[in-house]
C-alpha cells in the first residue's frame, strides 16, 4: 500500500513514536494532574516535556502557554469563542476549512458576527486594507490552504494585526511541521495545530499556543487538578482550558513526533516535500486529461478529464494508493477552483515518503487512463 493522504493524517510514524507511545502505555500513563503517586507524577512529566518541544518549535519563551486539545478543530472553535464574545467584523481567507468558517458561522447565528473573506491569489496587504472595517476586531486565517497548499505570509498577518489592533487567530494545521514557524518573530494570538498531522502524533492530539498566559472566555468547565475549591475554571493557562483528563499516550507521542520533526531540520523537510511535488506535477502533466492546481507544503491536487474526484480516488485505492476525493472540508477553496461539482483529488506526502512512491502513483494513473 502506498499511503498519500498525510494532509489528513499521517502514516506511518517514525518508529520512535511508537516506541514513545508503548513504553507509555506499559510502564506509567497514569492520570496527569490528578494524583501524586509516581505514575501520575511521571505522565505529568512526560505531558510538560511535549509542552517544551511545542514551545521550541514555533518559538514561544512560555511552555505554559501551550493547551492542549484533541485536534485542530477543538483548537480553533476554543480561540475563536474566547476571542469573540459580541458582534463584530472579522477577516478571514477564500480557502479556509470548515474549522474556521462553522465557528464563525455560528456566531454569525447567535451573535450577528460578520467576516469576510480576502482574495488569496491577489496582494495580500491591499486585501487586507480593503477588507477593514471601523468594526473589525480580528482576523482567523490558516496559513496553507488543505487542498492546494496555498500559503499566507504570517509575517503578513502579523504585521497588519499588531497596525489595526486586532487579535490574530492562525490555522497551522497544514503548516506545522512543513514550514518554519517562529511566534517570537510573528506573533499571533493563538496559533492552532493538530497533533496527528505534520507532526507525526496520533489521533486525540491537538494545541493551541497562546500569545499570554490567561484565559478569556472557557470554552467547557470541569476538573482541572487545580484550584478545586473554586466554582469556575483557573484563570491562568493551562488549566484554564484542559477541562478533565488529558489524552496522555497521544500528548507523549506528540512530544516524540515533535523531536523528529526538530532533529531532521525544518528545512530539510520543506526541501525534500517540494522535490516530492514537483516530481509528482512533472509526471502528472506528462498524461492527457490531467488537470493540476497548485502545489505547496507537500501537497498536490488534481482531476482527469470531468470524472468525479471521488472515481479517481476509489480506482487508485483499488490498485493500493492512498489518496483523498472530495472537497476536503474546505468548500470556499473548490468555489475558486471551480470545482464545487466534483472536488479534487488531492497527493499529500510527509517526510517520510519516497521517490518510489511518485513511480506507484504515475503507473496507477496509467493503468486508470488504459481503463478509463
Amino acid at each position: 500500500m502506498t499511503y498519500l493522504d498525510n494532509a489528513a493524517t499521517t502514516f506511518p510514524k517514525p518508529k520512535g513514536i511508537l516506541a514513545d507511545l508503548n513504553f507509555c502505555l506499559k510502564k506509567y500513563c497514569g492520570n496527569s494532574g490528578r494524583s501524586s503517586h509516581a505514575l501520575a507524577l511521571k505522565t505529568s512529566e512526560k505531558i510538560y516535556e511535549t509542552r517544551e518541544e511545542i514551545a521550541k518549535l514555533v518559538g514561544i519563551s512560555s511552555p505554559e502557554r501551550v493547551v492542549f486539545t484533541y485536534n485542530a478543530t477543538y483548537a480553533l472553535n476554543i480561540a475563536i469563542k474566547s476571542f469573540i464574545k459580541e458582534k463584530c467584523h472579522i477577516i478571514t481567507s477564500d480557502f479556509e476549512h470548515n474549522s474556521v468558517i462553522r465557528p464563525l458561522e455560528k456566531l454569525r447565528l447567535e451573535l450577528g458576527v460578520e467576516y469576510s473573506t480576502i482574495d488569496t491569489r491577489c496582494d495580500l496587504s491591499a486585501g487586507l486594507k480593503a477588507a477593514l472595517r471601523p468594526d473589525t476586531r480580528g482576523m482567523v486565517c490558516s496559513i496553507a490552504s488543505n487542498v492546494t497548499g496555498d500559503a499566507l505570509p504570517l509575517s503578513v498577518l502579523s504585521d497588519f494585526a499588531k497596525e489595526n489592533g486586532l487579535f490574530l487567530i492562525i490555522d497551522g494545521s497544514q503548516a506545522a511541521g512543513h514550514m518554519e514557524i517562529d511566534l517570537k518573530k510573528t506573533p499571533c494570538d493563538a496559533f492552532c495545530a493538530p497533533g496527528h498531522k505534520a507532526l507525526f502524533g496520533i489521533q486525540g492530539s491537538g494545541f493551541i499556543c497562546f500569545r499570554d498566559k490567561f484565559r478569556r472566555k472557557s470554552f467547557i468547565e470541569g476538573g482541572s487538578g487545580s484550584d478545586s475549591m473554586e466554582v469556575e475554571m483557573p484563570i491562568l493557562l493551562p488549566e484554564g482550558y484542559e477541562a478533565g483528563t488529558l489524552s496522555a499516550p497521544a500528548i507523549v507521542a506528540l512530544g516524540g513526533g515533535v523531536r523528529f520533526i526538530r532533529e531532521v531540520g525544518i528545512h530539510r523537510i520543506e526541501e525534500k516535500l517540494d522535490h516530492l511535488t514537483s516530481a509528482t506535477e512533472e509526471r502528472l502533466r506528462s498524461i492527457p486529461g490531467i488537470t493540476l492546481y497548485k502545489k505547496g507544503c507537500g501537497i498536490l491536487s488534481f482531476n482527469y478529464k470531468d470524472l468525479p474526484s471521488s472515481v479517481i480516488s476509489s480506482e487508485l485505492d483499488s490498485l493500493g494508493i492512498c489518496t483523498r476525493g472530495g472537497l476536503h472540508c474546505a468548500p470556499s477553496i473548490h468555489k475558486r477552483l471551480g470545482t464545487l461539482d466534483r472536488g479534487a483529488v488531492r497527493i499529500s506526502f510527509s517526510y517520510l515518503n519516497k521517490m518510489r512512491d511518485i513511480d506507484r502513483l504515475y503507473k496507477a494513473m496509467r493503468d486508470i487512463e488504459k481503463k478509463i
